[in-house]
């Protein structure tokens, strides 16, 4: 029963909170001078990446370092096919063709640099170093961008900064607690009804870190800030290879099981490439109607929530490949 209440109460935490996390976000954002599309990939995907570099920590510092990796990992596949999947089907989004030049290339980048690092089945403290290199060129290079063209005034009677900041902090906090509430009665169930502890970290963690990118993208969506969410979920899956996935590394070294690599990061790189190509088809079909940003539709949601369900089903299927 107290399973039920915990999971209950941190969907609901999880809709209120996300709901005044976005507001505080977009309302930053106006008073910064900042796009929508920056916040996201900035603020936004490094709060909503928190649980998983929370769990990161905790499980390296325990002898759990593969589960670490497989939460990065996870929480990746999660982001692309649950979280967008999701968030298409409600509602597609126009994607700012910047976000097509820089940040999809990057995300891509990161995959196949972390792809590259666990070939060898360790991830050691030198590949740790190198993807936090790469996270440091990734903000430098944030840090070069100016204002979006789509940036505008704040409006009068706008919240104040100190309310946007209250509303986004204040949101963020009770977004990850919700999270880690709703996860903890989810495993307890699942524990309760036999579900082993690897189909457990491989679902339904890597689902419960991915709730906060979850929530925060359907409302973004919603309320008409997409070039938010997809920001969000680019940042939130580069920030999960270049400091989730290096926390292990740098505590270790840590010798991976192969279907660390053989399965779940060519998934990664699978979804990840599936996305590539939805969002180059919508700059493309832009530029031929010449229109200014493209749209990622429906179909492309329905698409990317298949393959995770499919990824769900090899998991669940074919436990063995876990190792």
């Amino acid at each position: 029963m107290l399973d039920m209440f915990f999971i209950v109460a941190g969907l609901i935490g999880l809709v209120w909170s996300s709901d005044k996390f976005v507001d505080g976000a977009a309302a930053i954002a106006r008073w910064a001078g900042l796009s929508p599309l920056l916040i996201g990939l900035t603020i936004v995907s490094l709060g909503t990446s928190a649980p998983e570099i929370v769990i990161s920590i905790i499980a390296s510092l325990s002898g759990s370092g593969e589960l670490a990796v497989g939460n990065a990992l996870g929480s990746n596949i999660a982001n692309t096919g649950l979280v967008l999947g999701v968030t298409l089907i409600i509602k597609s989004m126009a994607v700012e063709a910047s976000a097509i030049r820089r940040e999809l290339p990057q995300m891509m980048g990161a995959t196949l640099l972390a792809g590259a690092l666990l070939a060898d089945g360790e991830l050691s403290l030198l590949d740790g170093t190198v993807l936090l290199s790469a996270l440091t060129l990734f903000l430098f290079l944030l840090s070069k961008r100016g204002p979006g063209k789509e940036t505008t005034a704040v409006e009068a009677g706008a919240a104040s900064a100190g309310l946007a900041w209250l509303k986004f902090l204040g949101g963020l906090v009770l977004l990850v607690i919700s999270s880690r509430v709703l996860v903890i009665g989810a495993v307890n169930v699942a524990t309760a009804l036999g579900v082993s502890e690897l189909i457990v970290g491989l679902t339904i963690v890597a689902i419960g870190t991915s709730l906060p990118e979850l929530a925060a993208s359907v409302v973004s969506a919603v309320k008409g800030h997409a070039d938010m969410a997809i920001g969000a979920i680019l940042g939130s899956n580069i920030f999960n290879l270049l400091i989730v996935l290096p926390i292990p590394g740098l505590l270790g070294p840590l010798a991976l099981d192969a279907s660390v690599y053989y399965r779940d990061w060519l998934y990664t790189a699978f979804t990840a490439s599936l996305l590539a190509l939805f969002m180059w088809q919508a700059q493309r079909s832009a530029s031929r109607h010449q229109e200014a940003s493209g749209e990622l539709s429906r179909f492309a949601g329905v698409v990317l929530l298949g393959t995770y369900i499919t990824y769900l089903g090899i998991l669940i299927t074919a436990p063995d490949l876990a190792g």
